[in-house]
């Protein structure tokens, strides 16, 4: 039962209501303004060189510095720099390409987009040492190697956060923020992470939306427990292992390092419903840089249990797909958390109905800056809690100056064409000076 219980932190990544709408709920829609300030906008679309293809989940960063963003589901990316900084180039990196830097004066500033293309990165065979090491191995240097790897002491952690919902294909909801996010060193168990909202916005199609009002919990502070190097237990732990099956899939280059991918799914005997997916290991000092995954849901009733926490008498919601992902940036010889997503879809059968409805709920969080000086815990009254209902948080924290030099992932087209493109301003030493 305990472990059942540690799993579902990781499932319940998305805790779920349905509930039926029984009065109308605000609208909040922010006027589309832009304040000038003194920061340089660069717009781009990371692709593979030869196919055209958009590369999803890119890492986009000022080299030498905590600012980053990533590419959204078309290769797309915003990246806002202070015209302060010298000598600016940008780097980006993918899964199994050569990293590229580029000089900020050779790119496009302002709404012109920059076409980034990128080149697949082939490894020597004669310059990777090949290890008699199972992928069981690997994964117990990488358990072993966690508290070296990784931070050492606590970082105070800015980043963009999104949830939306999709009534089949159409966005029904969308709500967004900058949040601060205390993030606990990776050496203690008893210290851990927290999130507050700083400012933030949503938009909710109540007429899409129809007799049915999926409300995500937790907002931030759960997508956070995607972290399965601070939060192993689900999948980075000895005992664990014990109920996985590895295969050593592929040798691939991330960062212009060589990493093992291994591929993970659950024994046939254990009858819980554990995680299945790829695990990417760079080869020098075993750390987890990547990591994707989903959960089984083989079992309609029980995956429908982890997930749904409440919902309408004579309805019936099944898990129809659960898909994760979380990314760590290296940096001075340490990996800190910089990415994480994750997306499940449900099909919602109402009885005496004959047609169903698929609802796809996604949340994303991507840190754009950090910094480990004068970092301080958020007192209790600040803070997100798992039960929270993020969308009923954001109303306090409407603001129509909201977003110009901070990093935000590209909206999807599908998303723009429902919410207004975001130009708001926020200062990273306004943290420190509410």
């Amino acid at each position: 039962m305990k472990r059942f219980i540690d799993i579902t932190m990781i499932a319940l990544i998305l805790f779920t209501i349905v509930s039926l709408i029984t009065a109308s709920a605000a609208i909040n829609t922010l006027p589309d303004e832009q304040d000038p300030q003194s920061f340089i906008t660069v717009r781009g679309k990371i692709v593979d060189e030869e196919t055209g293809d958009p590369l999803i989940f890119a890492s986009i960063a000022l080299k030498g510095t905590n600012v980053a963003t990533v590419s959204n589901l078309d290769g797309e990316f915003i990246l806002k720099i202070d015209e302060q900084v010298s000598d600016p180039y940008i780097e980006v990196m993918y899964i199994g390409y050569k990293n590229k830097e580029i000089p900020l004066s050779n790119l496009s500033k302002g709404d012109k987009e920059n076409r980034i293309e990128m080149t697949q990165a082939a490894i020597p065979i004669q310059e990777v040492i090949i290890k008699p090491v199972t992928p069981e191995e690997i994964l117990e240097l990488v358990i072993s190697n966690l508290k070296d790897n990784y931070a050492e002491v606590p970082n105070l952690m800015t980043g963009f956060y999104r949830e939306t919902i999709r009534k089949n294909r159409n966005y029904v909801s969308i709500a967004e923020a900058v949040v601060e996010v205390f993030k606990a060193p990776y050496n203690s168990d008893f210290r851990f992470d927290a999130s507050k909202i700083y400012k933030g916005r949503k938009n909710v199609d109540i007429a899409k939306i129809d007799t049915v009002l999926f409300r995500l919990q937790g907002g931030p502070v759960t997508t956070l427990q995607l972290d399965i190097v601070k939060n192993n237990y689900a999948i980075l732990t000895y005992n664990i292992m014990k109920s996985y099956e590895y295969t050593l899939e592929n040798i691939i280059v991330i960062d212009e390092k060589p990493h093992y991918v291994i591929e993970f799914h659950q024994r046939p005997n254990v009858e819980m419903p554990l995680f299945l997916g790829k695990l990417y290991v760079e080869m020098d000092r075993y750390a987890l840089t990547e990591a994707e995954f989903s959960i089984n849901l083989e079992d309609e009733d029980l995956a429908s249990s982890i997930f749904v926490r409440k919902k309408p008498l004579g309805m019936k919601v099944t898990p129809e797909m659960a898909s994760y992902r979380v990314k760590f940036r290296e940096q001075n010889g340490k990996y800190y958390f910089a990415y994480a997503r994750a997306e499940v879809e449900f099909k919602c059968n109402w009885k005496r109905k004959l047609f169903n409805k698929t609802y796809t709920t996604m949340s994303e969080i991507a840190i754009t800056d950090r910094t480990e000086e004068e970092v301080v815990k958020f007192a209790s009254k600040e803070k997100i809690r798992k039960g929270d209902i993020f969308t009923e948080q954001l109303s306090a924290f409407a603001d129509p100056d909201f977003w110009g030099e901070y990093n935000v992932i590209e909206p999807d087209q599908s998303i723009e064409s429902a919410i207004r493109k975001l130009n708001r301003k926020l200062r990273w030493s306004d943290l420190f000076d509410k």
